[in-house]
Parts: C-alpha cells; structure tokens; sequence
C-alpha cells in the first residue's frame, strides 16, 4: 500500500469512528481550511484555486444549514440559519468580486462558530460524565444500605 492509499484508508477509519460532535469539529475545521485556502489563492490572484476552494467552504455550509432541527433547535436554529445563509452569501460574493474581505469575514464566522460548538460539547460532556458519577454514587449507597 503507497504512502497516499495509507493515508485515505486512515482518514476513513478516523471518520468512521468519530463521534458526531467530532465529525461536526472536523467540519467546521474543513470549512475554515477551505476558507484560509481561498483568501491565500485570491492573494496570489489565482481565480482557479480561489473558486475550488470557496465551492468546498460553500457545501460544508450547505450542509451545516441543511441538517438544522428547527423543531429541536428553535431560535438557536434559526439563528444559526441566519448565519449560514449570511455566510453563503459572502462567498458568493467573493467568487465574483475581489472577494478577500467576504472570505475573511467568513473564515471568523466559522472560527467563532467552532470554538463555540467545541466549548459546548465539552460543557455538554463534563454534565454527562457528572450525572454518570452521581448515578454511580447512588448505586454504591443503594448496594452499602441493602448490604449493611
């Protein structure tokens, strides 16, 4: 197996077995490398590059904007949506102007929006593994009470 097979057989066991908070990290990680690309394309004037890489930032977000639960969400998603939608526009607009501005605008949107959804999982797991360690400090004092 080459060095190149090697490295995509790890990058789809990585992404195969991530959880989807991961997954979602790992998104937004994309997005921002694809924007980084496009700014640093556009300063070279490499129109080429430039559109690759603001197309790659523009279906990640796309998706980001398709898979909201507006049921679940409410105002957190539609807020979000907002975002999205204001993000896409931006990269429209700078696949068809000079564009350096919209891109970096956007590249601090979606490093806001990481560092956000990274500060919420982590919250979100230490709550988990909280309620884990109370349940199991019941179940030791329910088995100590029967026992004693």
């Amino acid at each position: 197996m080459n060095a190149y097979a090697a490295q995509q057989q790890y990058n789809q066991n990585h992404i195969a077995t991530a959880s989807q908070e991961q997954i979602l990290i790992m998104l937004y990680d994309g997005a921002i490398r694809f924007t980084r690309q496009a700014i640093a394309a556009s300063e070279r004037n490499d129109q080429t590059e430039k559109l690759g890489r603001i197309s790659k930032a523009f279906a990640i977000i796309v998706e980001f904007s398709n898979t909201l639960n507006h049921d679940i969400g409410g105002k957190i998603s539609e807020d979000l949506d907002g975002l999205y939608q204001f993000m896409l526009r931006e990269l429209n607009k700078a696949g068809s102007e000079d564009g350096e501005e919209s891109l970096k605008i956007v590249e601090e949107l979606l490093v806001d929006l990481r560092q956000t959804w990274a500060e919420a999982i982590l919250v979100n797991k230490k709550e988990i593994e909280q309620k884990a360690q109370e349940r199991l400090n019941k179940a030791k004092l329910s088995t100590v009470a029967v026992s004693g």
